[in-house]
């Protein structure tokens, strides 16, 4: 089944009280409406999420996950962020342009403050970056900005980014969730805190000073965070007078609350609970195309994953309709690259290996496996990719391997799988910037094993050298070129698996108006409102 993209709009009036607002940390299933606007012209009331995730951290510079910059980006902004269509747009710069081959220029609002009551100015703008860049702070992120060899402050509202090298991408890469700006006053206690013997971000997680439509209120680590309305807001205010974040594990769980009016959106649904939605009287379905991936991993620096014929017989063996069809009630479609569709780079001429028992059984006794193997296959506690992972297992005992399902936390799964204590791995990757770039060079370039993001340890020298091509080359066409080729390379050495590309499913309570989600996942929540 697949989900149409529109909500529909059923009756429903169910609005929580401020009182619920002061309680967000246990809501109440009978609280009742209260939508008084207040001088930051917020509508009133908490709009409560239900995600399966806590945040790992509210330091930008330390995290890389979803959940992470779900909360994030609504406390901090970047200097570019991009609409529905991933086309650049203005936020904390008002302009920018390519001065020559590497040096852009950009113009910075004149009319912010942070949270802190501090000024954004270029100074704050090349402090952000240098601190991500700052080998002492080991910022996964710091892959979306090596190419900037410096920041330099031309006046207080116009700074330089100065690149080792032609790079087009660079206003999509300042659009990403690690080009958020916080505080240089922040960033000055944090490495004061650092010189006291403190991890890097434990000043700033804590208690996080953005210049977003929300401020932080609390996280209760494992169960919440909270956002307020941010009423010195340099734009239009939020209409929210709260967000509340809550960590929900199970889905089902998740699907019960939104019924119960416990919280108004379950982000992310599962598409067999989609009819249950569907069939409520006040819920809706959302959905959205995705940039994302999900893919099976081979951890490549391990016996037997470090044999080409290995891999490619595994990925022989897997039906990934089988894997659509009977998890995702064909929500999403079947992938051969690792980048989906409407991302700048996809090519759709790539051969991926196509489903094959005896072909992977004559590339398994190739390699010396005629008898198969035992191995496990990780991945975290979530529904689907349980699912996923356990169908995989049966589908590889068809070609005598046997994996046994480790399920394991999100938090300790990030930490073990960027250390390479993993064999196979369930997992997933979106190209936030919507650039092939953002898509391929963090999950297969030999720079970035670990946790920036190859967690195959994919170590291969002329993909390295293709991902590196494709980077500095500012023509469009050749830079088409170079990523189809590096698509080829890729379906030859065969790092993992791609399972598909998916669709993006919320459950909405209908009171929530003005929701929208970017092909990124993450959720648009500054023009939200909760009405009647």
């Amino acid at each position: 089944m697949r989900i149409q993209k529109k909500i529909y709009v059923l009756a429903f009036i169910a609005l929580l009280s401020l009182i619920l607002a002061a309680c967000a940390s246990e809501p109440d299933d009978n609280a009742s409406s209260d939508s008084n606007t207040t001088e930051g012209g917020s509508q009133g009331g908490d709009l409560i999420i239900t995600t399966p995730s806590d945040a790992v951290s509210l330091d930008p510079a330390a995290s890389n996950d979803t959940p992470s910059s779900d909360v994030q980006r609504n406390i901090f902004e970047t200097l570019v962020t991009q609409d529905e269509n991933m086309e650049n747009q203005p936020l904390l710069a008002e302009e920018w342009e390519q001065i020559d081959d590497t040096t852009w220029e950009f113009k910075l609002r004149q009319d912010v403050t942070f949270h802190d009551g501090s000024d954004f100015n270029a100074d704050v703008v090349k402090a952000n970056i240098d601190r991500t860049l700052d080998p002492e702070i080991g910022s996964p992120r710091a892959i979306m900005y090596n190419m900037i060899s410096e920041v330099e402050v031309i006046d207080d509202y116009t700074v330089h980014f100065k690149t080792e090298y032609p790079f087009a991408a660079l206003p999509a890469h300042l659009a990403h969730p690690g080009g958020v700006m916080i505080s240089k006053d922040q960033i000055e206690e944090d490495y004061a805190a650092m010189e006291d013997g403190e991890e890097a971000g434990t000043v700033i997680s804590a208690n996080p000073q953005g210049t977003g439509p929300f401020k932080y209120e609390e996280w209760q680590p494992g169960q919440q965070v909270r956002l307020v309305n941010n009423e010195e807001y340099w734009g239009e205010p939020a209409l929210l007078d709260s967000v509340t974040f809550k960590v929900v594990t199970e889905d089902l769980t998740r699907v019960a609350e939104l019924e119960t009016g416990a919280s108004q959106i379950a982000n992310s649904l599962s598409p067999s609970d989609v009819a249950q939605i569907e069939n409520s009287d006040h819920l809706s379905v959302q959905s959205q195309d995705s940039l994302a991936l999900s893919y099976l991993g081979f951890n490549m620096d391990k016996e037997p994953f470090d044999d080409e014929r290995v891999r490619q017989a595994i990925a022989k063996a897997i039906n990934k309709e089988e894997i659509l069809s009977g998890i995702y009630d064909d929500v999403g479609i079947p992938a051969h690259t690792p980048i989906a569709p409407s991302v700048f780079g996809y090519s759709e001429d790539v051969e991926d290996h196509e489903y094959n028992l005896e072909e992977a059984k004559e590339l398994l006794a190739e390699a010396g496996y005629e008898n198969g193997f035992s191995t496990t296959i990780w991945t975290n506690d979530d529904r689907q990719r349980i699912d996923t992972a356990t169908t995989i297992q049966a589908q590889l005992k068809e070609i005598g391997i046997n994996a046994e399902v480790r399920t394991v936390e999100w938090g300790t799964m990030l930490e073990q799988t960027a250390n390479g204590e993993h064999d196979m791995f369930v997992f997933g990757w979106t190209t936030v910037t919507g650039d092939a770039d953002n898509g391929l060079y963090p999950l297969f370039h030999s720079d970035n094993l670990g946790e920036p993001g190859n967690r195959t340890f994919t170590e291969d020298e002329e993909l390295d050298d293709l991902l590196d091509q494709a980077r500095q080359e500012s023509n469009p066409d050749e830079r088409l070129a170079l990523y189809r080729q590096t698509q080829e390379l890729l379906a030859e050495i065969t790092p993992m698996v791609y399972i598909h590309h998916q669709q993006y499913l919320l459950g909405v309570d209908d009171s929530v108006k003005g929701l929208t989600q970017s092909p990124t996942q993450l959720l648009n929540l500054k023009d939200v409102s909760i009405e009647e």
